[in-house]
């Protein structure tokens, strides 16, 4: 479809499975309005939008960070009929993230009908995944029929890291190989040649790969069986238990929250310390893993809210990786707002923070959209 052209303020949607962030940005990339609710949007879309708008100021166009695309929605797209039901279709492939994400998406659209909405999918950062690192080893008539394939995700957090990475360093990104590994929430890790994704953990849901806050991660797919034979879990039990009662939640009995847990360890509480050496494997695990698609470790990337602010993971991760040249002793960051190198001067391999930049991310994204005919 053809769209005018925009440079001006957007207002970005970030709908997450618990919470959702407003933000407004102006042509400059700074924001300028701002508000977080701690409840996903499908609990009043229509109230926390409208109630944030009445002092915010008045957009030229509305990004919309999805979590996932699915088959179809593979760059950044402006929304129409024919886009929303696309995205519909894909509601089954992340159960816990799209509904929020879609709720948001059609009361912000009812809300600003004269405006351009734009769908952002974390999925589209890894669209060209190599068709090795895209294909699960099943039988080749089921995934084909059913469209079977690692899609990836975190996608927006690792090109606004990717971008901040090479200023960073002074490199353009078809001369970096580098590591990067997304920790909050959800976590994952991500190989990156050339500037391109060309592997990472998470699959086809986002329930694949690291341990998370909440999350299983990669389990033994045996073991489900089992457990469903042995005590007839039905399927949308296992979902819950693996989606919502997993990860730091269920192997610490207490708390996904990296921050209590650190301090609970420092009590002496043995399951928080269990809790964040499974996690901190995992994530070591996993950028070994990643690191197995490239020729080279230029660099080790951390992002996400506990990349950016956990600096105990950072230095567990980052210590237990020697054999990837890459070592401890990270100092600490100075400025949360800026990309800062936290390993030595002299690393063989350069260990860097990049805060955050979603929000950033989905209104560059939205800007590029609206500025080319599609």
């Amino acid at each position: 479809m053809a769209v005018a052209r925009m440079t001006g303020t957007v207002l970005v949607a970030d709908a997450g499975s618990s919470s959702f962030h407003l933000a407004v940005l102006d042509a400059d990339d700074r924001v300028v309005a701002s508000r977080d609710f701690d409840a996903p949007p499908d609990e009043g879309a229509d109230r926390m939008i409208r109630s944030f708008l009445d002092d915010a100021p008045a957009v030229d166009a509305c990004g919309h960070r999805v979590v996932h695309g699915g088959p179809d929605v593979t760059h950044p797209t402006a929304v129409d009929q024919t886009v929303r039901a696309r995205l519909q279709a894909a509601v089954g492939l992340a159960p816990l993230h799209m509904p929020p994400a879609l709720a948001a998406l059609d009361a912000a659209r009812a809300l600003l009908p004269g405006v351009p909405h734009v769908a952002c999918p974390d999925t589209a950062f890894h669209r060209q995944l190599p068709e090795p690192a895209r294909t699960y080893a099943l039988p080749r008539e089921l995934t084909r029929r059913h469209g079977l394939r690692r899609y990836g995700f975190h996608g927006l957090s690792y090109a606004h890291a990717l971008r901040r990475t090479t200023e960073l360093l002074g490199a353009s990104p078809t001369d970096l190989q580098l590591l990067l590994t997304h920790l909050g929430g959800g976590c994952s890790a991500c190989a990156v040649r050339n500037g391109r994704s060309v592997d990472t953990t998470m699959g086809m849901t986002p329930s694949e790969g690291l341990p998370m806050s909440s999350r299983s991660g990669t389990v033994d797919p045996g073991m489900l069986l089992w457990l469903q034979d042995e005590t007839g879990t039905d399927p949308r039990r296992t979902a819950r238990l693996l989606d919502r009662e997993s990860g730091l939640l269920g192997v610490s009995g207490t708390s996904g929250d990296t921050r209590e847990l650190v301090r609970a360890r420092a009590d002496g509480d043995p399951d928080a310390a269990l809790a964040l050496a499974v996690l901190t494997l995992g994530v070591r695990r996993g950028l070994a893993a990643m690191a197995a698609s490239l020729d080279r470790v230029d660099a080790l990337v951390f992002t996400g809210e506990i990349g950016q602010d956990q600096p105990e993971v950072r230095e567990e991760v980052a210590a237990g990786l020697r054999v990837l040249g890459i070592e401890g002793g990270l100092t600490a960051v100075d400025d949360p707002r800026e990309p800062t190198v936290v390993s030595r001067p002299g690393a063989t391999v350069p260990v860097l923070v990049v805060p955050t930049g979603e929000i950033h991310e989905v209104a560059r994204q939205t800007r590029a959209c609206l500025e080319t005919d599609r």
